[in-house]
């Protein structure tokens, strides 16, 4: 095989368990046969309406089965799937479509409007396919095999993933297949390479039926997909937006779920909450594991959650769209403590100006790298490109932008982005470390620190602070908290305090959103 290809791989377990449930959403369930042939056909119709190899499909829909079908004709045809947040707009829309100069949409009925209105402004507009009866009609329309089908599999076919822009424009992230792939099963068997998927469905083995509870239009939910289907497992879909604890309790009962996946404590704080207020409504027994990424997962939320779970284990995953890395997990819901990842072979925390690894124990700052499997760049950004993936001493590394201390013990101390660095009075606070204080707080549900002008210290530390439901926030009584756990300097010095901050659908927060929103609250300039 010339480099690891999804399309080769799922198309071979479709062929060894063909009446296996590969995708699973409600009522729906389709078949590793049904998979392979609905994506088959798909691939012939785009290819029939103009689509090629090396072209881009633009993907607009939530968690349906249509949004990994297109998936995989994009991986059959040739073509670079992209995803587009179906919480855009049409300007934003427009944005990815014009970056990636997407070939066509796959979209859901309900964004066909805005993404109408984003295409009007393109100089060459896209094919759109909306799914439902649009979809169904294109399917039975096409044949099972098309033209493209003498194309053989390439390990370098591209997929390209767009960040959530919550700082920035977009970038679309360019994995290679063949990177994804190696990159996907190393990040659960760390040191090994990838081992034929088919011999091990062939002697009965597969992955355990996933749920994404978080999106697949982000990494977190997409990846955890195409590991799932890599290993000739199920996915379980649900494909309303936005989190409904008692539905994904329900479906992880009903599918006998043994993965399932959120987002730290955005998604696991309500979860937690629908199982304090019915205990033993669910049957959960089939659940072997929780797994995060993304977002801080808090000691207590981990606590009560394995208190309703014994047994299960919660895996927290270090990684982002620019490159997946390590993982940590706890087993034992008495030392539930902070995640805590490690350097290894592949992961390092890197000296900003040297480019070397910073010293065990020394205090020093640098930053999170990953090498190894790792993307080519960002799409038609060479200079973006430059400045995330380098290359040092013969080896290139993935450096998002998380700055870290390494522990004697060569654990990693994780401090933040430095795009939301905030920089008081000549001292560097990173958000994250203080925000994980304060989520220590009984009544605090929700966080996040930001940086506001000031014309003294050129920025202060300001806490957006959403409490627990039924429980009334006092400012004193958390700057109390916070006295004897921070250096004055982190210490927030205002609170701002609301029910909702308002995160994505991946549980990212909206920076720019919450600045503005702390910056007018305080009477400040921007």
């Amino acid at each position: 095989m010339p480099g690891w290809s999804f399309a080769e791989v799922w198309g071979a377990i479709a062929r060894e368990v063909p009446d296996r449930p590969a995708v699973v959403c409600g009522d729906r369930t389709v078949t590793w046969a049904a998979f392979d042939d609905r994506a088959a056909r798909l691939a012939s119709h785009l290819f029939a309406v103009g689509v090629r190899p090396g072209d881009r499909i633009a993907i607009d829909c939530t968690n349906v089965p249509e949004y990994l079908e297109t998936l995989f004709a994009a991986f059959k045809l040739g073509a670079y799937p992209a995803n587009v947040n179906y919480r855009y707009q049409a300007d934003e829309v427009r944005y990815v479509l014009d970056n990636c100069g997407a070939a066509a949409v796959v979209h859901a009925p309900a964004f066909a409007a805005v993404v109408a209105d984003a295409c009007a402004g393109l100089g060459t507009p896209p094919v759109l396919l909306e799914t439902g009866a649009p979809y169904e009609a294109a399917l039975a329309g096409a044949a099972p095999r098309g033209p493209w089908a003498e194309r053989p599999p390439d390990g370098d076919d591209l997929l390209l993933l767009y960040t959530g822009g919550t700082t920035g424009m977009p970038k679309g992230v360019m994995w290679r297949t063949d990177d994804l792939y190696v990159a996907l099963w190393q990040s659960n068997r760390p040191g090994t390479a990838p081992k034929d998927p088919v011999a091990a469905v062939r002697a009965g083995k597969r992955t355990g039926t996933t749920l994404p509870a978080c999106p697949l239009m982000h990494g977190t939910g997409l990846f955890v997909a195409l590991s799932a289907l890599s290993g000739g497992g199920t996915v379980v879909l649900i494909p309303e937006t936005g989190l409904d604890p008692e539905r994904v309790w329900s479906e992880v009962e009903r599918n006998e779920v043994v993965v399932l996946t959120i987002v730290g404590d955005v998604f696991a704080r309500p979860l937690l909450a629908a199982l304090d207020a019915d205990p033993g409504r669910f049957g959960l027994s089939s659940l072997r594991a929780i797994t995060s990424s993304g977002v801080t997962f808090s000691p207590d939320a981990k606590t009560g959650l394995m208190a309703h779970l014994p047994g299960v284990t919660i895996i927290d995953a270090l990684g982002s769209s620019e490159g997946i890395m390590t993982r940590s997990a706890t087993t034992d819901a008495t030392e539930v403590a902070p995640a805590r990842f490690a350097v290894n072979e592949r992961v390092a925390v890197l000296d900003e100006v040297t480019g070397d690894p910073v010293a065990p124990g020394s205090g020093q700052v640098g930053l999170v790298g990953v090498t190894g499997p790792i993307p080519l760049g960002y799409w038609g950004d060479p200079e973006k490109s430059r400045a995330t993936f380098r290359e040092h001493r013969g080896r290139r590394w993935s450096i998002p932008g998380d700055y870290a201390t390494v522990e004697p013990d060569g654990s990693i101390t994780l401090l933040g982005r430095g795009n939301a660095c905030i920089n008081t009075g000549g001292e560097k606070v990173y958000p994250e470390e203080v925000e994980v204080v304060l989520r220590d707080h009984p009544g605090v549900h929700d966080c996040v620190i930001v940086g506001v002008p000031d014309a003294r210290f050129g920025e202060v530390v300001v806490a957006v602070v959403a409490p627990r439901p039924g429980a009334t926030l006092d400012v004193d009584a958390l700057d109390a908290f916070t006295r004897p756990r921070l250096a004055g300097y982190k210490r927030p010095r205002h609170y701002v305090v609301r029910d909702d901050l308002r995160r994505s659908a991946a549980g990212k927060a909206d920076l720019r959103y919450l600045r503005n929103l702390a910056t007018t609250e305080l009477g400040r300039t921007p």
